[in-house]
C-alpha cells in the first residue's frame, strides 16, 4: 500500500494530548502520513515528509473514526409500531425485544448477513470505523452461535448476548434458561465472541443471575460488559465493577456509590443517547460522571427497538444538548472513550503507531458535529490506512 500524506487539515483531533492543545491534542494547520496501515506521522502541514499519495483536505477538520462500542445489529425486520405507540405515550418496557426475537430467528443466515452489511456501511459514512456488535436476538443455541458467526466475519468486538432477555420458550422457568445460557449456549458461542454481556434489568436478569452468567463467561475466556441500570436502580454497575466489566452501559439511574465505583476503576460508564431520544426517557447525567472522575463513552446501542440509529455524530449532538457534556468531551468519549469501552489503544486516536482511522469533516472544527446536529458533515473516511468514503 502506497504511503500517503493528508495535509491542510484546519484542526486534528489526535486525542494525545503529547501532539497538541489539550485533552484532544488538537494540532492546527495539520497533516498526517499513513503508512499501510497505520499513522506514520502527526504533525504541522509545513513539516509533513513526503508521501507517495498526497489528499489536500483543504482546510477541513479531521478526528479519529468514531468508535461504537456498543451496537445489537443481527436483527431482522423492524419495531415501526413499538416506536410509534411510544410517541403516543406507551412507556418503553424490555419486553419488545420478544418481536425482534421472533422475525430474527425466522430470517435466513444471508438474510442477517445483508441486514449487517447495510448498516455497517451506514455507520461508515458517518464516520464510524471501529465497531462492537452483540447477538441477542436468537436465544437458542443454534439462533446465538450463527450470530456470533456471521458478526466475527465483520469485526473482531463480538459479544454474546444470550441474556438479552428470558428467552421465551423459558418465560415460567428462567432458571432453566440461566442454566442454558451458563451451559450449552456457552459453550456453542464462546469461539465466535471476545464478550459477554447481560441485561441486568427487572424484566430481564437480576443481579444473582447477571453475576452467574458472567462468571461463567470469564471461565470460558469472554470479558464482561453489562447492560447496567437503564429502566431503573439496581446492581448492574456495581456487578460491573466487582467483575471488572470493560463497560456498564447505559448508566441512565445511578447512585452515588455507583458513580464513586465506577469512578475509582477501569470500568468504562458508556452511555447511549439515541435510546433515551426514542424512548423519551430520563437522559443519563455525564457531567456528573465526569466530574468525579469517571471514563465516560458514547455509543449509538443500534437496534431495531430502543435506538434505531447508527449515527455516532447524532448521539454527540444530543450528549452536548441534553447530559451536560462539552462539545471536546463528547467527541473524546465517542473516540477515545470507545476504544477504551473495548480495551483498545491501537483505535480512537490518530498517533504513529496507531491504526489509520480517520474522519474528515465538511467543517473548520469538530465543534460542528454538535454546532450542526443532523448535517452530514463526515465528507471522507480512511479506515486502516485505506480511503473508504
Amino acid at each position: 500500500m502506497p504511503t500517503t500524506v493528508i495535509h491542510g487539515i484546519r484542526s486534528l483531533v489526535t486525542n494525545d494530548p503529547a501532539l497538541g492543545h489539550g485533552p484532544l491534542g488538537l494540532v492546527e494547520d495539520a497533516a498526517v502520513v499513513l503508512d499501510g496501515e497505520e499513522v506514520a506521522w502527526v504533525g504541522p502541514s509545513a513539516g509533513a515528509p513526503a508521501a507517495d499519495e498526497a489528499y489536500d483536505a483543504e482546510g477541513r477538520a479531521a478526528l479519529p473514526g468514531f468508535v461504537d462500542s456498543h451496537s445489537h445489529l443481527l436483527f431482522a425486520g423492524d419495531r415501526t409500531q413499538e416506536f410509534n405507540a411510544r410517541m403516543e405515550g406507551r412507556p418503553y418496557e424490555a419486553g419488545g425485544i420478544r418481536t425482534t426475537v421472533a422475525a430474527t430467528r425466522a430470517a435466513s443466515d444471508e438474510a442477517l448477513e445483508a441486514n449487517l452489511g447495510r448498516y455497517l456501511a451506514e455507520a461508515l459514512r458517518q464516520g464510524t470505523t471501529t465497531f462492537e456488535t452483540k447477538s441477542g436476538y436468537g436465544l437458542t443455541t443454534e439462533d446465538e452461535a450463527r450470530a456470533l458467526r456471521i458478526a466475527a466475519r465483520h469485526t473482531d468486538e463480538v459479544t454474546f448476548l444470550g441474556a438479552h432477555i428470558v428467552s421465551p420458550d423459558y418465560a415460567e422457568d428462567p432458571s432453566a434458561y440461566v442454566d442454558l445460557v451458563t451451559g450449552e449456549m456457552l459453550d456453542a458461542c464462546a469461539p465466535h465472541a471476545r464478550w459477554i454481556d447481560v441485561f441486568c434489568e427487572k424484566g430481564a436478569f437480576d443481579g444473582d443471575q447477571a453475576r452467574a452468567i458472567l462468571t461463567a463467561g470469564k471461565a470460558k475466556g469472554l470479558h464482561p460488559r453489562v447492560h447496567a441500570n437503564q429502566l431503573s436502580y439496581g446492581p448492574g454497575v456495581q456487578l460491573a465493577v466487582e467483575l471488572d466489566a470493560a463497560s456498564a452501559d447505559h448508566c441512565t439511574h445511578l447512585t452515588d456509590a455507583d458513580v464513586d465505583a465506577l469512578a475509582h476503576s477501569d470500568t468504562v460508564a458508556t452511555l447511549l443517547p439515541g435510546a433515551e431520544f426514542s424512548t423519551r426517557a430520563k437522559w443519563p447525567d455525564a457531567r456528573r460522571l465526569l466530574d468525579a472522575g469517571a471514563t465516560v463513552a458514547l455509543s449509538t446501542d443500534c437496534n431495531p427497538g430502543s435506538s434505531f440509529t447508527s449515527s455516532v455524530p447524532f448521539c454527540v449532538a444530543l450528549a452536548v444538548r441534553d447530559m451536560g457534556m462539552t462539545p471536546d468531551e463528547a467527541v473524546w468519549a465517542a473516540t477515545a472513550g470507545g476504544a477504551a469501552a473495548l480495551r483498545r489503544t491501537d483505535v480512537g486516536r490518530v498517533a504513529p503507531g496507531a491504526r489509520a482511522d480517520l474522519a474528515l469533516l465538511d467543517a473548520p472544527s469538530h465543534v460542528h458535529l454538535a454546532y450542526r446536529p443532523g448535517v452530514p458533515l463526515v465528507s471522507a473516511v480512511w479506515r486502516r490506512g485505506a480511503r473508504v468514503v
